[in-house]
């Protein structure tokens, strides 16, 4: 079977966004997580941000990992992928002269898409974990992007945390974004559909939503209805991985006590986020 090429896979990604329907990523972070997916017939994958960073540097997702090392897994994953995959590139890496090589970069990976967000990362001194940039410098950014692109297939999608910020700034926000030309919006911290509602009135773009296991955002009909097109439901299939790894181990040496941890558990474990929390109170005075 011959394997489409990138470009087609962003076709075949931009039909998906075209259709009345939404659908359910599968979290995709190796080459062969790629394959598994694609087998059991998930139309699109993710490369999450946050997993690649749990898989590269075995660290929390707190802005660490760099463009290369994110660029390094995106590749091995486009190298094999049978699905479009959306790349998750956190804030680009920098600012607008950086997205514009993010771009570049991830395109030449294979990727079908990648979320672009307007968080202000890595978190500044004396500022919350997440305060937002400006809407003009998101704006800059976005328009970088689209200008960097090669394949105008490529799908740019810009991300905002609706949790984070008022009714009326999202829906600034999310309508100036429209306005740059970018082919989808990605909502994060969406609290339930009446709050879908007021922020997709009058975008006309596909949505993507965030729902990090939103009880009350379950009805795919409704979801579609509104707009959006891709759920993102979290990652369990590689917190899954983790918890099987640490299980068969575990098994390997029978004197070790079962503690009975879950997957939650063991990336707390063993990513030390206590260490970078103290970190950066001590370094950094950053607000949570």
């Amino acid at each position: 079977m011959r394997k489409a090429s990138h470009h087609e896979l962003r076709n075949d990604f931009r039909a998906l966004l075209a259709r009345n329907s939404t659908f359910t990523t599968a979290s995709v972070f190796d080459p062969l997580s790629a394959r598994i997916a694609a087998d059991l017939g998930f139309e699109i994958g993710i490369l999450g941000g946050s997993v690649a960073s749990l898989q590269v540097l075995g660290a929390p997702d707190i802005a660490l990992i760099t463009l290369s090392e994110f660029v390094e897994q995106a590749t091995r994953i486009g190298r094999v992928a049978r699905l479009p995959v959306i790349a998750d590139a956190d804030h680009g890496y920098g600012n607008a002269l950086n997205v514009m090589r993010t771009v570049t970069e991830l395109e030449r990976a294979g990727v079908a898409a990648l979320t672009l967000e307007d968080t202000l990362l890595p978190a500044q001194f004396g500022r919350k974990s997440f305060d937002l940039i400006s809407i003009d410098e998101g704006m800059g950014k976005l328009s970088a992007a689209l200008h960097a692109r090669e394949d105008s297939a490529l799908a740019i999608i810009a991300r905002t945390h609706a949790g984070v910020q008022p009714l009326a700034e999202v829906i600034e926000r999310t309508r100036a974004y429209q306005r740059v030309g970018v082919d989808a919006i990605c909502l994060v911290g969406v609290k339930d559909f009446d709050h879908l509602a007021a922020i997709a009135e009058g975008l006309h773009i596909p949505l993507m939503l965030v729902t990090y296991g939103n009880a009350a955002l379950r009805d795919e009909k409704r979801l579609a209805e509104l707009g959006v097109r891709i759920m993102v439901d979290g990652h369990a299939a590689y917190f899954a991985a983790v918890k099987a790894t640490y299980d068969s181990l575990r098994d390997q040496r029978s004197s070790c006590p079962d503690g009975g941890l879950n997957a939650s558990d063991l990336v707390t474990k063993y990513t030390f986020p206590t260490d970078f929390t103290a970190w950066a109170r001590e370094y950094m005075d950053v607000l949570q």
